[in-house]
């Protein structure tokens, strides 16, 4: 008996096709800069004019199980932006701005139409953020992936001026913390929140949400860089809340010695993550520890500069100050 790779699962000809199409969609954004065209065996991209320092910086990062929401939900125009915005903000805690991107996308079963559907949402937020898409790798792996299930993954490069990045190490007891809003869960605690909420349609409307299920869970993950960029030079770091909350991401950019005190009830928390809380019977500290609660990312800039921020920012809120850190052990993160 004669076996080929497509009685394997593997369809040769279907990825041939799906690349050929996407073609198109990825061309819409490059840059001056990208100088190989898609399929060749690597991407190119000049470092742009004006640096006299300029300094790389690299991010690699996934959607997570967010990606289970999207298939049971029969939804994929979101998640390519999610994986985008995500590295964005990523790099942006350096001072960085985007360059170009690389995604990987792995299926049990190639979709052509999924596949399209999935860098057509790369490719929106790329444009939007004047990030090239310059290259990615498509797999069909049915050995590895079953029925719907997928991975989304991507890699981004992005540029700073070496005199220009943000590291926090100039951060002091004192400082002023600022507060953006997230639009929702982002793109992390998906295992929890589909545990806690396994019962409730995705299709069902949900008062207390004023939608679906499914449309609040996969509310595309903010990019930040927008509302950021004008007020870089003012910052002193940025942390970006994704895994582990508030207290496994704002003490990455602290300096020894110093902790942050924020004050619950200065930022209004979206009712996803009370209806989570609810449903779960899930303890406040828990919350905090895993989700971002509504704040997606975190400035701070000097006190005697934090109203020359909210010119340039006003949809940041204050949302607390860096204080003297305690006795070693103790948290990096207080709320009052």
């Amino acid at each position: 008996m004669k076996h080929t790779y497509a009685g394997a699962g593997v369809n040769i000809n279907a990825a041939d096709r799906t690349k050929a199409r996407l073609k198109d969609i990825v061309r819409t954004t490059f840059r001056p800069e990208v100088m190989t065209d898609i399929g060749h065996f690597g991407g190119m991209f000049r470092v742009p004019e004006g640096f006299k320092q300029p300094v790389l910086v690299s991010s690699v990062d996934g959607v997570g199980t967010k990606l289970k929401v999207a298939a049971a939900f029969g939804r994929f125009d979101t998640v390519g932006q999610d994986l985008v915005n995500h590295c964005v903000n990523d790099i942006l805690c350096c001072g960085a701005l985007p360059l170009f991107f690389l995604d990987y996308i792995a299926m049990g079963r190639l979709v052509p139409e999924r596949v399209e559907v999935l860098v057509q949402g790369l490719a929106t937020a790329c444009k939007a953020q004047n990030c090239a898409l310059v290259g990615g790798e498509t797999a069909e792996m049915p050995g590895i992936y079953r029925g719907d299930d997928f991975d989304l993954a991507g890699t981004i490069i992005g540029v700073v001026e070496q005199g220009s990045i943000l590291d926090g190490r100039s951060i002091l007891p004192g400082d002023a913390v600022f507060g953006l809003s997230s639009s929702g869960l982002h793109t992390n605690g998906f295992s929890l929140a589909r545990k806690v909420l396994a019962r409730v349609p995705l299709d069902r409307h949900v008062p207390q949400l004023g939608t679906t299920l499914g449309d609040a869970l996969l509310q595309i993950h903010c990019c930040y860089l927008p509302a950021l960029k004008p007020a870089l030079p003012l910052l002193k770091g940025l942390a970006h809340l994704t895994g582990g909350g508030f207290e496994g991401n704002i003490p990455r950019v602290l300096p020894d010695g110093t902790a942050v005190r924020l004050q619950r009830g200065s930022w209004p928390v979206p009712q996803i993550f009370r209806l989570i809380q609810e449903k779960g019977k899930v303890d406040e500290s828990e919350m905090y520890r895993v989700f971002n609660m509504g704040i997606g990312m975190v400035a701070i800039c000097a006190a005697k500069r934090a109203d020359e921020l909210l010119a340039k920012v006003p949809e940041a809120r204050r949302i607390g100050e860096v204080v003297q850190a305690g006795e070693k052990g103790k948290p990096r993160v207080i709320f009052d």
